[in-house]
């Protein structure tokens, strides 16, 4: 197994037991570009030169990485040195310790909030039971547990959800805060909102009944891969270069809403068994993030 992100201990109240994070995405592209002249088609390299070099645009030496420090900009051109073992040194609780400060209902997880996934086990045997029964908890009681955690020169709002009644482990989300999100007013106050027609309600329920279907995520591909390889194979066999299309026309305002619901639901050919016409869906929350499935192979250890 991977070698955890962090590890620690979760506090509940007089309740304590260790666990370990790993983190539970990796980049799968097998895509990557490098940048070249396109005078001489060599690799270019950066380097890290003084400010005061490259602003006088003469030959500059190269900074050695071991005279980079990180550096606080107090006032305009006036720094502070933050010396490495200065932020190891940082009085952050939650370093060390998860503290859970309340639970949530799951469905109050918003998504625009959930930020990064991370697969949760107890450290060791001696945190299996405590860590086993709090998780038969959240699952009984459809919650989940909130606290706070530092990591990556950051402290995160942490969210602690059960996978689901099959499974053993944990799901670890850092949250992002409030204030890290645009104010959605500014995005959708111009929204007009005409009436809507009961008839046209209807056949668009309709439709979304018989395309409705459980989520199955290793369905999609990244299609953007598929053509940049495409391209690739082009270029170096020396064959065509394929083009994209040209964009369809935007469809027109003025199209018959019923006439084009009516289409969609006839072109939808997959059976479905016999239903009574849907009612109106009354406006409900909206739903969190939802349990998922951890996938069988473990993540490599990257950085947040």
């Amino acid at each position: 197994m991977a070698r955890p992100y962090w590890s620690g201990n979760v506090q509940i109240s007089l309740v304590s037991f260790s666990v370990s994070l790993y983190v539970a995405t990796e980049s799968k592209s097998q895509i990557s570009f490098h940048q070249i002249s396109r005078r001489t088609g060599e690799r270019i390299r950066h380097q890290k030169v003084l400010e005061s070099a490259a602003e006088s645009r003469e030959a500059a030496t190269a900074v050695e990485s071991d005279e980079i420090v990180k550096g606080y900009e107090y006032r305009k051109g006036q720094y502070v040195i933050i010396e490495p073992n200065e932020l190891e040194n940082l009085r952050v609780p939650s370093k060390h310790t998860i503290g859970i400060s309340q639970f949530v209902d799951v469905a109050d997880l918003a998504p625009m909030f959930v930020e990064k996934p991370y697969f949760v086990t107890p450290e060791n045997d001696m945190s299996a039971e405590a860590f086993n029964v709090v998780r038969q908890a959240l699952v009984d009681t459809g919650k989940a547990a909130i606290g706070k955690v530092a990591f990556s020169g950051r402290e995160h709002v942490f969210a602690l959800v059960p996978v689901g009644k099959d499974s053993p482990g944990l799901m670890g989300y850092t949250l992002r805060y409030e204030y890290e999100l645009r104010k959605q007013e500014d995005y959708f106050k111009d929204i007009k909102q005409p009436p809507v027609p009961a008839d046209s309600l209807q056949l668009a329920e309709m439709l979304i009944e018989r395309m409705s279907s459980k989520l199955d995520m290793n369905k999609f591909e990244d299609g953007y891969e598929t053509a940049v390889k495409a391209l690739v194979e082009a270029k170096v066999n020396n064959m065509p270069v394929p083009i994209d299309e040209a964009p369809k026309q935007r469809p027109s305002n003025v199209v018959n809403l019923m006439d084009a619901l009516r289409k969609s639901i006839g072109s939808e050919t997959r059976p479905t068994a016999a239903k009574k016409p849907v009612k109106s869906v009354k406006e409900s929350p909206a739903k969190g993030i939802g349990i998922v499935k951890a996938p069988a192979k473990s993540a490599k250890r990257k950085s947040a």
